[in-house]
């Protein structure tokens, strides 16, 4: 199971954020990430994570008027 690895740059753009809110999430947790080295990289999956944990489901069952 090989996950494409993501620098901090391409997980900002995947995400539409600023790449000091992904440095800050990495320090605080929010989001795995891979050590290695110096060097720090997102999983591809873990993205595909944080958007499936924020993501809020559709009422089902509601008529409009």
């Amino acid at each position: 199971m090989t996950q494409r690895l993501l620098r901090v740059n391409q997980a900002a753009e995947a995400l539409n954020f600023k790449q000091s809110t992904i440095r800050a999430w990495i320090l605080r947790r929010k989001i795995r990430y891979v050590k290695i080295g110096r060097g720090v990289r997102i999983p591809e999956g873990a993205v595909e994570e944080l958007i499936e944990a924020g993501t809020v489901p559709q009422l089902k069952g509601r008529s409009k008027g």
